[in-house]
């Protein structure tokens, strides 16, 4: 028998085995086994009794997807925001502080492009009425509403605030189911709640977790901030879905997610609560706008450091930090420097949450004042007007704080100040450099900021901020003026 001859026994041999033990395994799953002994529920058992099922029942049907879309123009190839300016650049170099170089010659063509974008809605009433979020709708020329039932409508846009980031629109619809509205103010950190969105046209989305803070402000999402913190995820296109309690009643709209560079949830999101958004949606059914009253304040939160270079240990209240001129601060005799601990006999954490007691004011009604100036405990009364229709420029940014080193500074000239956009009767110096590695820096300092005070005491040219500077040890209390605006930092 020749080699080749054998291999090719060989090799059917081993076929024929392996058909054999296939035909084996497949016998061993065949007819002849048992049955699996299965342990059933019982079929009278009711449904889970850890189940939210109840409330999603009651809620989901409300909770809409809102598609809109707008004409916009883009630049092609656009790199720059401002023109060349030789006194801007002789103090912010090429590096502009709004981002972007300056520079002339960068302008691009425009074109023309629809926007698309998806968010969430709920219907609050059976006349079609629909809270969502404003920048789910902000310039939108084509709005359509989805309903879970698969029903499909052009809606209106009835008003929008984009100070608190709410608007409405409505539907033309019969046989609506609508959410009952609860009572946010008896919300509590450690309520359960759910987060119930129709993100992407696919169907509603439901996510559970905790309330974990109230009235959270100073995030720099909104004019306006009162929000609802949860770790429910809120996912992209659930802006304007519903936080609801466990009642399935709506208690919040939610709004934002904190995620740090990714798109994505990472644990902490956002709600306007629903007592702030019956009150835009009351506005703006009746107005078409938001009336807010205005008392002409700028406000920063005292923090420890700067509570001490006040001399106080208190750091509850809201800081005044400027006063504009006419306003009712004004009138009423509010200064620069005073701590404002009381409104109505009702006491003060921070400022954010004496601008949202202002704001929700009706104009000309009066509030009573408790204020601490320079360690004296004084009552103002102030008479509130309506918030002017162009808006001051102001923000605080974030409470700057720590150090007023590594800086470097100059005379504040008449043309400068121009520049900076504010008074050229303003007297003071302005910041040219600021070590970036530096204690100034974290503190919030940036060229083009104009310090007016250390201390409380003018300070109208370098040696003077410098004596100033030496003077004050270890702690100095900086008034500075950002485009118009004064503010203090305890550096």
């Amino acid at each position: 028998m020749n080699r080749q001859r054998l291999w090719s026994l060989v090799l059917g041999a081993g076929l024929a085995i392996g058909a054999f033990g296939a035909a084996r395994a497949t016998r061993n799953v065949g007819p002849d086994n048992p049955t699996p002994t299965l342990r059933l529920a019982d079929p009278n058992e009711g449904p889970s009794r850890n189940t939210f099922a109840p409330v999603v029942k009651k809620a989901l049907p409300a909770v809409v997807n809102i598609s809109s879309s707008k004409v916009v123009k883009t630049p092609t190839g656009f790199s720059g925001q401002m023109p060349d300016d030789e006194m801007f650049r002789r103090f912010f170099g090429d590096q502009n502080p709004f981002g972007g170089r300056g520079g002339r010659g960068n302008r691009a063509p425009r074109q023309q492009q629809r926007q698309h974008s998806l968010g969430s809605g709920v219907i609050v009433s059976p006349e079609g009425y629909i809270l969502t979020n404003n920048h789910v709708v902000d310039g939108a020329t084509d709005v359509k509403v989805a309903l879970g039932d698969k029903r499909e409508f052009t809606a209106r846009v009835i008003g929008a605030d984009p100070k608190s980031d709410i608007a409405v629109v409505k539907i033309d619809a019969d046989h609506l189911s609508y959410i009952t509205i609860g009572d946010s103010s008896k919300v509590q950190i450690g309520d359960q709640v759910l987060a119930i969105g129709n993100p992407f046209g696919v169907g509603q989305t439901v996510t559970m977790g905790i309330v974990s803070a109230m009235e959270r402000g100073g995030l720099g999402i909104e004019d306006y901030e009162d929000f609802i913190q949860t770790d429910a995820p809120i996912n992209p296109g659930n802006s304007g879905g519903a936080l609801v309690n466990d009642r399935g009643e709506l208690i919040g709209i939610n709004t934002a997610i904190l995620a740090h560079g990714s798109e994505g949830n990472q644990g902490i999101g956002f709600a306007v609560p629903v007592n702030q958004a019956r009150h835009v949606m009351a506005e703006l059914v009746k107005n078409g706008k938001v009336v807010r009253a205005y008392m002409g304040i700028m406000l920063q939160d005292l923090t420890p450091a700067m509570a001490k270079a006040f001399g106080t240990s208190d750091t509850h209240g809201a800081l005044v930090g400027d006063v504009t001129t006419g306003s009712p601060a004004e009138r009423a005799g509010l200064q620069k420097g005073d701590i404002i601990r009381e409104v109505d006999g009702k006491p003060v954490d921070t400022g954010n949450q004496l601008r949202n007691r202002i704001s929700s004011q009706a104009p000309g009604s009066t509030v009573s004042l408790k204020v601490d100036r320079n360690g004296a405990v004084r009552t103002f009364t102030v008479k509130l007007d309506e918030y002017p229709a162009k808006e001051e420029r102001a923000s605080n940014d974030r409470n700057p704080e720590k150090s007023s080193q590594d800086i470097r500074v100059e005379e504040l000239t008449p043309e400068v100040a121009r520049e900076l956009h504010i008074s050229p009767r303003t007297k003071g110096v302005v910041v040219t450099d600021v070590n970036p590695d530096s204690k100034a820096a974290e503190s919030g300092l940036r060229r083009g900021d104009v310090i007016q005070e250390v201390n409380r005491r003018p300070v109208e040219n370098e040696q003077q901020f410098e004596a100033a500077i030496r003077r004050s040890g270890d702690s100095a209390l900086l008034l500075v003026n950002r485009q118009g605006n004064t503010l203090f930092v305890a550096a």
